[in-house]
């Protein structure tokens, strides 16, 4: 590639290394169909940077190399897919408690940021001003509804960034591009330059774009709830009780904030799914390390759950569970038996873990539904089985401790449906605009 070279002669510095044009030889065929020629290329300059290089530019790019050269290192997976390595996600560890208004913050900017550039690519193909993913571009009803179901998805983190009033049309078209010239005017030229470099379809289907951003959005708001739970868990350590019931409502109301993803992510036309679908094999949803976090920092995997394929597939935390991951189910049974605790307290501990176990059966339950519309009997990507693993992890228990927190034992029965039930978050069905997020 002449601007490789043109790059390399002029000193190989990493800030300035030709990223659109690198960009733009894998949009033309997509990741999988990228010519040898390149990913020599590619690999030629990864194996030339000096290692280790502590410059942010370096670490961009060697990030970006590895994920860009993950199938021909026979490294693709789900992480790479979604070049999760490269998005600036809250933290998920203790940074949680020590600046929780810093991690919600860094979430919504990035949550809002991947919806809005969606909606941008939605009417830049609109508009033909785009030659991006040209294949099987959607009618003008379906891209209408993505425009209103992206609106939804935002509308809360908007609201706490400032910038709710930005967005004023009641069409959903002429509100969509409010929201995009609105967020646009926030972002510098990093955060610019991340948006462009988290974008690597494996296609030219139109509707991949969708179907990459909703899942990194997905992922935004695991790592956040992995760190309120985290930070519950310090809270309940220090016996501060009220603020880990704080924290579990929050978590709660962060996974229902996200709901309308699953209508967005929903307009999916089938036949496009199942068409670039063909080459994401090696990736797979079981493979997120923020969902699975989320899961075993409420309680500890069963032994049988932990060496299965879900587990073994996120390696990294799968260890950190082997070697004593501490859980809120743990936090809690321990500030029951301590007696020492307010049993007030307590009683709204156990209504705020109730309340969470019933969001995270919700997002399950939502997650099989769309999963069987998509997929039928088909089996999932990265060697899984799709719908079969999802219909029977659903009902698993999010808490063993907690009255009223344990999951139903049958695979048959859904969580009821109600006012908060699994009818209002249908993503075939009609969509209902959400509430605002109780305050932190």
């Amino acid at each position: 590639m002449r601007n490789l070279e043109t790059w390399q002669a002029a000193g190989a510095n990493p800030r300035g290394f030709p990223y659109r044009p690198v960009l733009a030889a894998y949009h033309r065929s997509g990741k999988h169909f990228v010519h040898g020629a390149v990913l020599r290329a590619l690999d030629r300059v990864r194996t030339r940077l000096p290692d280790p290089d502590p410059s942010a530019d370096a670490r961009r790019l060697r990030l970006f190399l590895n994920i860009a050269l993950d199938k021909a290192d026979g490294a693709y997976d789900e992480q790479t897919y979604l070049a999760l390595s490269l998005l600036p996600m809250p933290p998920t560890g203790t940074e949680h408690w020590r600046r929780p208004e810093a991690a919600l913050r860094q979430h919504d900017r990035l949550f809002v940021a991947l919806v809005a550039d969606l909606l941008r690519f939605e009417l830049a193909a609109a508009d033909g001003s785009t030659d991006l993913l040209p294949m099987d571009r959607p009618e003008a009803g379906l891209v209408a509804k993505r425009h209103h179901h992206g609106l939804r998805c935002v509308t809360p983190a908007l609201r706490r960034l400032g910038l709710a009033d930005a967005v004023t049309a009641t069409d959903p078209t002429a509100a969509a591009r409010q929201l995009w010239e609105a967020v646009d005017q926030t972002l510098d030229d990093t955060e610019r330059l991340v948006l462009e470099l988290t974008m690597l379809p494996v296609y030219v289907l139109h509707d991949e774009y969708l179907f990459i951003r909703c899942l990194q959005a997905f992922e935004t708001t695991f790592a956040l709830v992995a760190g309120a739970l985290d930070s519950t868990v310090v809270a309940l350590r220090r016996g501060d009780i009220p603020t880990a019931a704080a924290l579990l409502r929050a978590a709660g109301q962060d996974l229902t904030d996200a709901t309308p993803l699953w209508s967005l992510l929903a307009t999916i036309r089938v036949d496009a799914f199942n068409d670039f679908r063909r080459f994401t094999d090696g990736a797979s949803a079981i493979q997120s390390r923020n969902y699975k976090l989320v899961e075993a920092l409420c309680r500890t995997p069963e032994r049988e759950r932990l060496d299965s394929l879900a587990y073994r597939s996120v390696p990294e935390v799968r260890d950190r569970i082997l070697a004593g991951l501490p859980t809120v189910d743990e936090a809690y049974r321990a500030a029951t038996t301590s007696g020492t605790a307010n049993p007030a307290h307590l009683d709204e501990l156990s209504d705020a873990m109730k309340g969470f176990a019933d969001a995270l059966r919700r997002w399950r339950h939502t997650h099989y539904r769309l999963a069987v519309r998509m997929l039928g009997r088909q089996p999932g990507t990265g060697y899984t089985e799709g719908p079969a693993y999802l219909r029977r992890v659903r009902s698993l228990p999010v808490f063993h401790a907690g009255q009223g927190c344990g999951g139903r034992t049958g695979d048959d029965h859904p969580p009821a449906e109600g006012p908060s039930g699994c009818a209002a978050h249908d993503p075939v069905s009609a969509s209902r605009p959400q509430g605002d997020r109780a305050a932190r």
